[in-house]
């Protein structure tokens, strides 16, 4: 499935004060805070939320470790966990992809999506066997030491870091041949989802990494490969860490930017995750085409997580306020307090509607407690369930709404936020 991509432009238009005398407003209003102070907060949010997203990748490969030395159900079930918790410090610093060039470039190596689980290992038979878009759609380099590309031999014979990322990786520019990153550690966790739009997540047996009682084959490759892309997702969180330091590479680029350039880069973040990401590719899309291989954390059927997390890091950025996986919080100047002092209607509308999403993102993970996980709910003969997922799409259309307006009041110009063919030219995605 070709991941689309669209943009849409905005009309900005300033916010006028209006009604009472604009002085006794003013001398009312709260007191402003720099728009400085709201890159520093956005800045040290960024650092703490990679860097918990480090902590808790360590934590998975520990438990990796374990079930690798041992590989019982028990020992998969606690990998299993440790992945589920992996996810939600990385998910909410999605708000930071786009915007930031330096996070957008970088994050196809740790949460591209969706893949063609064929490259890495076997698939069942209702897979197919061969894709018209991507002739490594059944690699598996798990069974195959060996693969050819171009006419020539590429030395698979032995699993590691190299490997995945330098030649598995996106391999014949085919983006759906991700190799690497959560996705590659989900399947190789989970297995494929074989159960379409009714209950169940994939259900790979710990045999499948057993040297001593091997099931499917190619059980020490397969252990070379969650290794290596365990350790490889922490190489790449502890370079995404860096670049978010006191001295690091995407925060200098954020404060290059000056203050006007800082606040787009941050509503910019904002509104795309929320209108063409998340509403429009990760959740309407497969809506529309009851599609489960659309569900964005598919083999584990933790999307409702993935989303909900999603929305929360866009209201961490906008509330400038992130709790840290060990309880602590990370709090400062905020684009809320910048907003309230310059139109504090819109930052009340703003502060509503990222409660009205977050509201209806918990009821997705509360059908999901009860069986009707995200695939259950986009099901086509299921009217309920999409609604509850329709309500999702359409807080997050209506919040995007409400950032436009922030950006207007701001009087920032030249704003692109993401879009997507699902929302925006919908017969296009059917006619496909």
């Amino acid at each position: 499935m070709k991941f689309r991509k669209s943009l849409i432009a905005l009309s900005l238009t300033a916010v006028a004060l209006t009604g009472c005398n604009q002085a006794n407003v003013q001398a009312s209003a709260p007191a402003e805070v720099s728009g400085q102070a709201v890159l520093t907060t956005y800045a040290d949010i960024a650092h703490a939320t990679f860097e918990d997203s480090l902590i808790t990748a360590k934590a998975l490969r520990k438990a990796v470790q374990q079930f690798l030395a041992a590989p019982t159900e028990a020992n998969l079930q606690k990998a299993k966990n440790a992945w589920i918790a992996a996810r939600v410090p990385y998910q909410q610093t999605e708000a930071y992809r786009f915007g930031n060039a330096m996070v957008d470039d970088w994050e196809g190596r740790v949460n591209a999506w969706p893949l063609d689980e064929g490259l890495i290992d076997y698939v069942d038979s209702s897979y197919g066997a061969d894709s018209d878009e991507n002739p490594f759609y059944t690699a598996n380099v798990i069974a195959n030491k060996t693969l050819t590309l171009g006419g020539k031999s590429i030395d698979a014979s032995v699993i590691d870091k190299k490997l995945l990322a330098e030649t598995l990786h996106e391999v014949d520019d085919v983006e759906a041949n991700v190799a690497t990153g959560y996705h590659a550690i989900e399947f190789l966790l989970w297995g494929q989802d074989l159960n379409g739009t009714n209950p169940g997540a994939g259900k790979r047996p710990a045999a499948d990494f057993d040297l001593a009682n091997c099931t499917n084959g190619s059980c020490d490759r397969r252990r070379q490969y969650l290794a290596a892309a365990t350790d490889l997702l922490i190489d790449d969180l502890e370079e995404m860490v860096n670049n978010w330091t006191a001295n690091g590479a995407a925060r200098a680029d954020l404060f290059a930017k000056g203050e006007k350039g800082g606040l787009s880069t941050i509503l910019t973040g904002m509104g795309s995750l929320a209108y063409g990401e998340l509403a429009g590719e990760r959740t309407k899309l497969g809506l529309m085409l009851h599609d489960p291989e659309e569900e964005h954390d598919c083999f584990a059927d933790n999307t409702h997580y993935s989303h909900y997390y999603d929305a929360k890091g866009i209201k961490n950025v906008y509330t400038g306020t992130y709790t840290r996986v060990n309880g602590t919080v990370v709090t400062g100047a905020s684009l809320s307090a910048l907003l309230a002092s310059k139109a504090p209607a819109v930052n009340t509308e703003m502060l509503r509607k990222l409660e009205v999403t977050e509201a209806a993102a918990q009821v997705m993970v509360d059908e999901a407690e009860k069986g009707n996980t995200f695939d259950v709910l986009i099901g086509e003969n299921n009217p309920q369930g999409n609604q509850v997922v329709q309500n999702f799409v359409d807080a997050l259309t209506d919040e995007t709404r409400t950032v436009e307006a922030a950006i207007a009041a701001l009087n920032l110009d030249g704003i692109e936020l993401e879009g997507s063919d699902s929302l925006d030219n919908p017969t296009a995605v059917l006619a496909e």
